[in-house]
């Protein structure tokens, strides 16, 4: 069992929270209110520079060129590709970017973004993964799950969003991180350590559904 399994295992239930959220639900269906869709998108945006930033955080804390570059290779994803999609989805609605990049943040937007920055500023590369995965590896298993029911049809409003993280780039990009998640685990877990890994997996189950909560609640 690889330690990504081992965490999903014991965060059976944030896990499932996160994954199988109401949110994603209706995303998957095509329900989901636009503006729902909307405010999550744009949180979203704010929420990846932040990741970017904790990705070039995991250049500093590498110990190796091989996991600098794999952090770098993070960076680049969310720069060159994510980031990107995003004002393609919202300039559909006549947003520009610097509308976008102005909008207020959000308070789960705050929690979720400084918590994964602090987790790696306080801990190593192996904290700051763990805080990181469920993010990486759990978006590649929502859009890869929507995409064999067949959410992503093209009567679907989403289908641009499902297609994206279903696709063989985002696809490969997580195959890559839970590889590298897997190889630092195997240098420094110990049996002592890893209830605090599980314990800031969790927590990052637990803010990812409290920002897809943020967006249901955005059409109230």
């Amino acid at each position: 069992m690889t330690l990504f399994e081992r965490l999903k295992t014991h965060a059976a239930s944030q896990w499932a929270d996160y994954t199988r959220h109401a949110f994603v639900d209706q995303l998957g269906k095509g329900d989901l209110p636009i503006e729902c869709f909307k405010h999550y998108l744009v949180q979203d945006y704010l929420f990846l520079i932040q990741f970017a930033r904790a990705y070039a955080l995991g250049v500093y804390k590498s110990p190796t060129l091989a996991d600098m570059r794999h952090s770098l290779e993070g960076v680049k994803a969310i720069l060159d590709v994510e980031l990107e999609l995003h004002i393609e989805i919202c300039g559909r609605w006549g947003m520009e970017r610097q509308e976008i990049e102005n909008a207020p943040e959000d308070t789960p937007t705050m929690a979720y973004t400084r918590f994964v920055l602090d987790a790696g500023m306080s801990g190593d590369l192996l904290d700051l993964q763990a805080a990181l995965a469920p993010c990486i590896l759990g978006y590649a298993e929502i859009g890869k799950r929507l995409q064999q029911d067949g959410s992503d049809n093209p009567d679907n409003p989403y289908q641009r969003w499902i297609q994206e993280y279903a696709g063989e780039g985002y696809q490969d990009l997580a195959k890559g991180f839970e590889a590298w998640f897997e190889a630092t685990s195997d240098l420094v877990l110990t049996d002592h350590r890893y209830p605090r890994v599980l314990s800031l997996f969790e927590k990052a189950c637990r803010l990812e559904s409290d920002f897809w909560q943020m967006g249901l609640d955005a059409k109230a």
